[in-house]
């Protein structure tokens, strides 16, 4: 994903926004500021979503915007404007998406995206993929983790994503290792593993 970065001023912290932490910007004062959400924009290079693009998705798909969208819950895009002239052009694209399954089970948070992406599916009424990164999070993962506990992982989550409700003829929900090679693939990552470890020591 590309950044769009700017240099803080001399004692400044820069709000830092990641998949594992949120902070936010700490004054010279020490004043910790809340997120800005125009900076994050910027910083990812999206598009806020604002009325006149919800009017327009209402406009064309004939259906009021998910209550994320109109709350701001979901706030910026990439690309909705784009896909919206596929629609309304009945040109084909599909929804994708995916989880990587570090877990046997999923909590709120993991399921808040696939509930909006139930509800883009159901709207625009095309295919849905849902991709399993077993195989990623086994490589990422603790060392002491076989590869059979990250399918078993994978298998428990699809459950979990299932639940929501998902049209199961417009839907394909399916894990790395089960289709990218078998043993061979499974055999690769360990040995990739193994690599990743020594590189990891050697070098950090």
């Amino acid at each position: 994903m590309e950044e769009h970065e700017t240099a803080a001023p001399p004692g400044v912290q820069e709000q830092n926004v990641n998949p594992w932490s949120v902070s936010g910007e700490i004054g010279a004062d020490g004043k910790v500021e809340p997120i800005n959400y125009d900076k994050l924009v910027n910083q990812f290079g999206t598009k806020l979503i604002d009325d006149t693009l919800l009017e327009r998705f209402e406009r064309v798909t004939g259906h009021k915007p998910h209550r994320f969208l109109r709350r701001q819950i979901v706030f910026s895009h990439r690309d909705l404007e784009l896909i919206l002239d596929r629609y309304e052009k009945n040109e084909p694209f599909f929804i994708y998406t995916g989880r990587g399954p570090s877990s046997d089970t999923m909590h709120i948070g993991h399921m808040v995206p696939f509930v909006l992406t139930k509800w883009l599916s159901d709207v625009f009424e095309v295919p849905l993929v849902v991709m399993l990164t077993d195989d990623e999070k086994y490589l990422i993962g603790k060392a002491d983790r076989e590869v059979d506990e990250y399918e078993h992982f994978a298998r428990e989550n699809a459950k979990d994503i299932i639940a929501l409700g998902f049209d199961p003829d417009r839907t394909f929900i399916f894990s790395d290792y089960a289709f990218m090679g078998g043993d061979f693939y499974r055999n690769i990552t360990r040995i990739a593993k193994v690599c990743l470890a020594w590189l990891w020591d050697s070098c950090c």
